[in-house]
């Protein structure tokens, strides 16, 4: 299955618990580790499930810092 590609800078200390997160929503995103020391993050969103993994972030967001690059 073809996946859409998004990067994003996220805190360090939370790439564990955010992907985490998008384990327990099985199968709409999988996380991979880009740089660990920038805490650059890659998410393989599988095709029409872009709103629900928007919808997490921004919820996500409230209290950790997330951002698209």
């Amino acid at each position: 299955m073809e996946t859409i590609k998004k990067y994003y800078r996220v805190e360090r200390k939370e790439i564990c618990f955010i992907k985490f997160i998008f384990e327990a929503y099985d199968g709409i995103a999988m996380l991979t580790t880009v740089d660990s020391d920038l805490g650059v993050v890659m998410f393989h969103i599988a095709p029409g499930c872009e709103d629900d993994v928007e919808m997490i972030l921004q919820d996500l967001q409230n209290n950790i810092m997330i951002e698209e690059l």
